[in-house]
């Protein structure tokens, strides 16, 4: 929801009106970063937005442009003096610095790379080298880290003088002189401890940890399976070189759940918020898998045409037909649906399909008589008993090929290294749409064609 058209927002143009940093510092400080943000998003090519950005301290402008979307990022970029930039990139967390610099064209990236300090530059090549999608990609550099042989309070010594810096310090990792990972050390440990207590006997093994070329949406399962505050990830030789935390693993959850019912209706990804997307971008995102359907409903017209005698014979069969190809596709839909989440939330795995294809065949023929009986008295009414045991033969059928359609056709998209997702509810009732013309019709010259 944007406040810009209310009086949310006014205390902030006012003080942005007089030009004094101090008023509009004051103002920003009753507003949460996450509201600063959406102000600067809806005024980021004009005076208002830069002119908050440039009067709040470097951290708070860090924070605030952490939340702000890609787009707009890069927009500001574009305005900001470079020496500028350099400050608010520095004053990033280590994961996002990586993610805004993987935004900018080339030339930009150079010369802000240059103005760089070299502790940052460093930092930054080694985030930006993993690929995207990776838990090295969506790790943060920046964690508390104590070693192995030190004593409570030397800890605690230590946490204190580096905390400012770090993302989290709920929870230290202890690390030996290799910079392996020995395991963690909650803060609440380590303050109940007596001072010279050695950290050695307040560490908890047996940590959950990811390795940097762990896919990110794994990254976020662990997380929320685990109830993690932070998820350690650690390279190819076991060293500990990042952390991923629970907001970084909500935005992918977000992430990989908006692309799933993007797929789950046949849209494409895409790059920016359906707000900022141009009509292009929408075009090419919709485009592709309405033409491939368009063909494949050609076979549902084939299909009729196949059985033009038995329908010129029986012109009451039209009457039934949309309802016996809408339930098949419904039927379909609603077991790709259940599948596909199962699938994307570890539940089911492909070892399952045999025991689900017998517990879906049991469920989809309940549906399809509980339906057979419902649809047979408007046959009845409708067209006669003939017509009325057509129709509900056909749907206890075509429920329980949809049905099973649904179910395994994820299963085959797994199988062939698809993303389940794509057994989405176009293509899964378009594939029940042929499919339950041609059981319809078939059934019905089957029935009809009977002395």
């Amino acid at each position: 929801m944007s406040y810009l058209d209310s009086e949310f927002y006014q205390p902030l143009f006012e003080a942005i009106a007089t030009g004094d940093e101090a008023q509009i510092q004051a103002a920003a400080a009753t507003f949460n970063a996450a509201d600063l943000a959406e102000f600067v998003e809806e005024n980021p090519d004009n005076e208002e937005g830069i002119r908050l950005l440039r009067a709040l301290t470097t951290e708070q402008s860090a924070k605030v442009f952490g939340y702000i979307g890609p787009n707009t990022q890069t927009l500001i970029a574009e305005l900001l003096p470079t020496q500028d930039l350099a400050e608010l990139v520095t004053a990033m967390p280590s994961d996002e610095r990586a993610d805004f610099f993987n935004l900018l064209d080339e030339n930009r990236q150079h010369t802000l790379f240059q103005s760089l300090a070299s502790k940052e530059r460093e930092d930054l090549r080694r985030l930006a080298s993993f690929e995207e999608g990776t838990a090295g990609a969506l790790m943060s550099s920046e964690y508390a880290v104590i070693s192995t042989g030190m004593s409570a309070s030397a800890a605690i010594n230590l946490l204190r003088n580096t905390a400012p810096d770090k993302e989290t310090i709920y929870q230290a990792y202890v690390i030996n002189n290799q910079h392996k990972l020995v395991g963690a050390v909650s803060l609440r440990n380590l303050i109940t401890a007596m001072p010279g207590t050695p950290v050695d006997d307040l560490i908890a093994t047996g940590l959950v940890t990811a390795s940097t070329d762990t896919p990110q949406e794994e990254v976020a399962r662990l997380i929320s399976r685990y109830d993690l505050l932070a998820l350690p990830i650690l390279d190819q030789d076991e060293r500990l070189v990042g952390i991923v935390t629970y907001d970084d693993a909500m935005d992918v959850a977000e992430e990989e759940a908006t692309e799933d019912i993007h797929k789950g209706a046949t849209v494409g990804k895409l790059e920016t918020g359906l707000r900022d997307a141009t009509p292009f971008s929408l075009y090419r995102s919709r485009v592709q898998w309405l033409v491939i359907l368009v063909f494949a409903n050609i076979f549902t017209g084939a299909g009729i045409a196949y059985f033009e005698d038995i329908i010129s014979e029986h012109i009451a069969l039209l009457f039934f037909m949309p309802l016996l190809v809408a339930s098949a596709g419904n039927a379909g839909a609603q077991s790709a649906t259940l599948m596909v989440r199962g699938m994307a939330t570890g539940d089911v795995t492909i070892a399952d399909w045999g025991k689900l294809l017998g517990k879906e065949t049991l469920v989809a023929s309940a549906l399809g008589v509980t339906m057979a009986a419902a649809v047979m008295v408007v046959g009845f009414m409708r067209a006669g008993p003939e017509i009325a045991f057509v129709v509900a033969v056909t749907m206890i059928a075509v429920v329980m090929v949809g049905s099973l359609i649904g179910m395994l056709l994820p299963f085959l998209l797994d199988k062939l290294k698809f993303d389940p997702a794509t057994a989405s509810t176009p293509l899964i009732t378009t594939i029940a749409d042929v499919s339950g013309v041609l059981i319809y019709f078939s059934v019905a010259t089957a029935l009809l064609s009977l002395p």
